[in-house]
């Protein structure tokens, strides 16, 4: 008998509850208190683990070389310390597998590792083909190893795609106009001139100097060394512009702008309006960097 009632207590306990009837006593049960390094931190689904090789490089990627021996150190320190930044990848339907948008280099580097599973920041909404290209190239240019040949196919595709031009790109990717310019200046070299520039038997700075020559005198230039440095490039186009005339010791040449301006161009020594050339576009690099910074004129 006694546990047929306590059946039927317990029952009718459950009865009231389910119509909404409480104890006067009862109270609801708080949550635990955060702890302080837990205040403030929220779950992000676009941050989590996946396959490997779920994960492929995007074949329009702007970079297409990587140092082996660089690769062969990171995947060390991977192998020993684990990867310590997510890569950022998009899904693409096209090809059912996940394209990387930055951080190819650590892919590489955790698939020679041995990795099996790797961090991602998973790109949920889609991208235009420009964003893309542009969020690719605006991480390689902070890399010192990106090949000039690479970064000038990279501002020239840029160009295409939104119709810009060359200083329109330069402050979108908040660069020199210089820099772009001298960039697309090296894609006017033969193709054997870009790889010799992309090996480094070139100079980027070089190869822009001979890029002002014609192509039969250029290749007479090149034949006649392995390497080609800065001077030599810039003796070269002197020569064959016709450009040895130098101007007198202690020249001081003027020049008027339409707006009324006038710039004056000294010198102590000898030179050549090359010379003058070079100072002009040297001065002109911190005059634009003096407006990004927003210094005054005095």
């Amino acid at each position: 008998m006694s546990s047929t009632r306590n059946l039927l207590k317990k029952a009718d306990a459950n009865l009231k509850e389910s119509i909404g009837l409480r104890p006067a006593e009862s109270r609801p049960q708080l949550s635990p208190v955060a702890m302080a390094k837990d205040i403030g931190r929220r779950a992000n689904r676009s941050f989590g683990r996946i396959e490997i090789d779920r994960v492929q490089p995007d074949p329009d990627q702007p970079r297409v070389e990587f140092n082996a021996e660089a690769l062969q150190n990171l995947a060390d320190s991977i192998r020993e310390k684990g990867q310590l930044a997510p890569i950022r990848v998009r899904w693409s339907d096209q090809r059912n597998t996940w394209l990387i948008i930055s951080g190819e280099r650590r892919w590489r580097a955790c698939k020679q590792a041995g990795l099996k599973m790797i961090d991602c920041n998973f790109q949920e909404q889609a991208l235009s083909e420009t964003q893309i290209l542009e969020e690719q190239l605006i991480e390689n240019l902070l890399r010192v190893d990106l090949k000039p040949i690479e970064e000038a196919e990279s501002f020239q595709k840029l160009i295409k795609v939104n119709h810009w031009t060359g200083k329109e790109l330069a402050a979108e990717l908040s660069i020199s106009p210089t820099r772009v310019s001298r960039a697309l200046a090296l894609l006017k070299l033969p193709h054997e001139m870009r790889v010799r520039v992309d090996d480094g038997e070139i100079s980027a700075r070089a190869g822009y100097e001979l890029s002002k020559l014609p192509e039969p005198q250029l290749r007479e230039v090149t034949q006649q060394t392995t390497s080609v440095t800065i001077q030599q490039a810039s003796q070269a186009v002197k020569k064959k512009r016709g450009c040895e005339r130098k101007v007198p010791r202690g020249c001081n040449q003027t020049f008027i702008a339409e707006n009324g301006w006038k710039i004056v161009a000294k010198s102590g020594r000898k030179g050549s309006y090359h010379d003058i050339e070079q100072a002009l576009t040297e001065a002109l690099e911190e005059v634009r960097l003096r407006i990004d910074n927003r210094v005054k004129l005095m």
